[in-house]
């Protein structure tokens, strides 16, 4: 396993590369890296593939963009990521907010995806429930209530606690510029996006998954028209990190399907 740097988009990225024969590119999730899938690019490229994974911008040891990113600002750093690295014609795993990326590319550029595999992937939109508007109507509230200069010190304390009552820790862990970046990128509503995916894909999902529960892999499936779904027992929103050889056994069976 080699880890290399290059500059896209002006950016100095980080990305792990192990392995020979057909590509895999692999997209993280928030808060990950390239390190979070070493155990599985091992297997994977013990295999027979070539398996490359980059930091995105603002996570591993890839420089922070100086503006907040889109969700098609990653996309478009991934476009031109593969076109430096000469990759075409490759197989795309996506986690989480690297689904999101996944999810988009696909439908922009499907010509370059052999298969597409969407882990435990975010994406849709949830509409909000009862607790969670009467918690919004709280914030609310307490935003006015905080709003004179001498409270204005406890809004970030309060603002923290209201997105880990809402389970969205990521938010919490992002500082400046990201936490910024993952505002804009929650905000995009995929759930349109998923019926224009012709790719063959697959679902892979952890059944007790707390960030992204399980009622949405359905809901994947229901909507990716050429997709299988596939549901591993016992395991939560990382099948990377919590049973890596389990999810890389099931991507080998995936590809080595006609």
């Amino acid at each position: 396993m080699e880890e290399k740097q290059i500059l896209v988009n002006n950016l100095k990225v980080n990305y792990k590369i192990a392995g020979e024969g057909p590509a895999i590119l692999v997209l993280h999730g928030w808060g990950g890296s390239s390190g979070s899938w070493r155990r599985v690019q091992e297997i994977l490229a013990q295999k027979g593939y070539q398996v490359v994974i980059p930091d995105f911008p603002g996570f591993g040891k890839s420089v922070t963009p100086r503006e907040p990113w889109s969700l098609q600002n990653y996309t478009e750093f991934i476009t031109n990521f593969i076109q430096q690295l000469n990759l075409e014609n490759f197989y795309l795993i996506g986690h989480s907010f690297g689904g999101r990326i996944a999810i988009r590319f696909v439908t922009q550029y499907p010509e370059k995806i052999k298969k597409l595999i969407l882990c435990d992937s975010a994406g849709i939109k949830s509409k909000p429930g009862l607790k969670t508007r009467i918690i919004y109507w709280v914030a609310r509230v307490g935003n006015a209530v905080l709003s004179p200069k001498h409270l204005q010190r406890f809004k970030d304390s309060a603002r923290n606690f209201f997105y880990i009552f809402l389970r969205n820790r990521d938010y919490v862990k992002a500082n400046g510029t990201m936490r910024e970046t993952i505002k804009k990128v929650i905000n995009e509503d995929l759930l349109e996006d998923l019926s224009k995916i012709k790719t063959k894909t697959l679902i892979i999902w952890g059944s007790q998954d707390r960030m992204v529960p399980l009622r949405y892999a359905y809901i994947f499936k229901e909507k990716v028209e050429n997709s299988v779904l596939e549901i591993i027992p016992k395991i939560g929103h990382s099948p990377h990190l919590e049973t890596p050889a389990k999810l890389a056994e099931l991507i080998l069976k995936f590809f080595n399907q006609k």
